[in-house]
Order: C-alpha cells, then sequence, then structure tokens
C-alpha cells in the first residue's frame, strides 16, 4: 500500500482578548505562514491538507485535527504539522520539567495548548508513522515534550554575520508578554485551569510514543522567535533554503542551513523524540 502524507497547518495573527486578559497578541505573518506550509504540502503531494487559521485555531479544533490525523495514518505515513504563532510558558506541576520548571506551550485563540498535551498526542499514533513538526514560535526548542538528560534546549546562539540576517523585522516577537502571563497566573480560573490539564497527563512528557517525531523549531526554549512583514524569520528563512524544492538534504542538514541564514538572537533547534528512525531523518524533507 502507498504511504500517504497528511499535513496540519495552524497559523494565528491574534488571540482573543477575553481569553487572555484583554491582549491580543497582534501578529502579521502567521497567516501568510501557514499560505506558505500549504503550498508546499501541495508540491509534495499530500492528499489531506487541513488549515486552522486565528479564530478558527482553537484548542479544542487543533487537538481534534491532530487526533483526526492519528486516526487517518497508519505505520510508514507521514504526518506534516505546522505551528507560527505566540509560544508561552506555564509553571510545571507535575513535574517532568527538571531544567526549568516551565511547560511551553502553544497559544492558541482561546487557550494555551501545553506541550504535556502535545506528547500525549503523539501516542495516539501508531508505530512507525512519522512526523515531521514546524514550529515558528517562542520558547520552542522543545515544544514537542521535555529535554531528556543531557539535551536542555537552550543551546547557544550561533554567531553569524550580521549580512547573513537580511529579514524585515516590523519588532514583533511571537512571545506571551510577562505581564500577560503574570495576570494570568493571578487569575484563579486561569490557573486552576492550567493545573487541571496537568492533573490529566500525570506522566507529562514521560508517555511512550511510537511514532518517531523530528521537531525542527523556530528558536531554543530560552529564546523568542520574530514576526516579520510578510512571513515569521524562522518560515522566510525555512523557504529561502528549500527554495521551491531544490534543497537536497536531509532534516539535520536542513535545521543547520535555515540556521546559517538567521541572526544570533535565535537558534532553530532540531529536536527528536519517540520511536528512532534513522531512516526517516535521512529523507529530504516533507517525502512522503
Amino acid at each position: 500500500m502507498a504511504q500517504k502524507g497528511y499535513a496540519v497547518h495552524i497559523g494565528l495573527n491574534r488571540v482573543d482578548p477575553n481569553k487572555y486578559e484583554g491582549w491580543s497578541g497582534d501578529l502579521q505573518g502567521c497567516e501568510n505562514d501557514v499560505a506558505s506550509m500549504k503550498e508546499i504540502s501541495k508540491q509534495k503531494g499530500f492528499s489531506t491538507v487541513d488549515v486552522l487559521t486565528t479564530q478558527n485555531a482553537t484548542h479544542a479544533h487543533v487537538k481534534s485535527a491532530i487526533e483526526k490525523a492519528a486516526g487517518a495514518l497508519r505505520t510508514g505515513d507521514l504526518f506534516f504539522l505546522t505551528y507560527s504563532g505566540h509560544g508561552g510558558q506555564v509553571p510545571d506541576t507535575n513535574g517532568d520539567e527538571t531544567e526549568d520548571g516551565k511547560d511551553e506551550t502553544w497559544v492558541l485563540y482561546d487557550e494555551e495548548l501545553i506541550d504535556d498535551e502535545l506528547y500525549a498526542l503523539w501516542s495516539k499514533f501508531e508505530q512507525g508513522v512519522r512526523i515531521i513538526v514546524l514550529s515558528d514560535s517562542c520558547h520552542s526548542g522543545t515544544v514537542t515534550r521535555e529535554p531528556p538528560p543531557g539535551s536542555t534546549g537552550f543551546g547557544p546562539p550561533r554567531e553569524v554575520p550580521a549580512e547573513e540576517s537580511r529579514h524585515e523585522s516590523v519588532g514583533r516577537v511571537k512571545v506571551m508578554p510577562a505581564a500577560v502571563m503574570a495576570r494570568m497566573q493571578s487569575n484563579k480560573a486561569h490557573r486552576d485551569y492550567y493545573e487541571k490539564i496537568q492533573r490529566e497527563y500525570p506522566q507529562g512528557s514521560r508517555v511512550a510514543i511510537g511514532a518517531g517525531v523530528v521537531l525542527i523549531s523556530g528558536c531554543q526554549d530560552n529564546q523568542t522567535s520574530a514576526d516579520g512583514a510578510h512571513n515569521g524569520l524562522f518560515t522566510e528563512s525555512l523557504l529561502k533554503v528549500w527554495a521551491g524544492g531544490k534543497f537536497k538534504g536531509a532534516y539535520q542538514p536542513f535545521q543547520k542551513a535555515i540556521a546559517r541564514v538567521m541572526p544570533v538572537s535565535q537558534s532553530p533547534n532540531y529536536f527528536v523524540v519517540g520511536s528512532p528512525n534513522p531512516a526517516f531523518e535521512h529523507q529530504k524533507p516533507f517525502t512522503i
């Protein structure tokens, strides 16, 4: 049976201020990032391509889209998941974040998706499914789970000549401001909600998964990702390296090539979880 490709692309140019203590988190390039990723999916022949942008990128819709993909894919199939939007952090309450005591999040339209939830979703996929995740967001170095011992996700920024970065930054970064995070933590309803989510996943990112998951993130856990006039900096750099499909290398060389055209302040991470799948990692990116 031919292998199948299933893609879900998520991007938010703003969030619901009623759910985030009055903060709307306006961005400019995230929906364009989705359009760019959709184009790659079409080019590579993915049979299913789901798009969730801004108001439609709710916590329930995103989880449902990933669960739907898990139900549709079988061993050897490829799941291509991308996120462009704000990254956040919430205090870790189930003890799986030993390095910094914080769970990383995707800031969805109405609620944050905690990395423990994302990791638990991987366990729904069959053994041998290949999963590639691109996260153009702040604090995204290990958003697919807690880093294992000896791998913090806090790698030092790579020094590159200033002329290598020509991104037209508009001064926005994809991070929930500390003041907003503090207000949400002081709001008992918000705090209780996220603590409840973590209680529902007592094993956190220690759940066993059979799929192989490769994450290429826009930055390290302790860094921020820049928005831009058209695309986010990470996505813009990725598209430059991808060159319409002309890139010839595997996933890790792809990440390294992207890093070479990005500034000192933002270092993309390469992170692998789940069942080892060297053959997957050595394929050309997005190959079904």
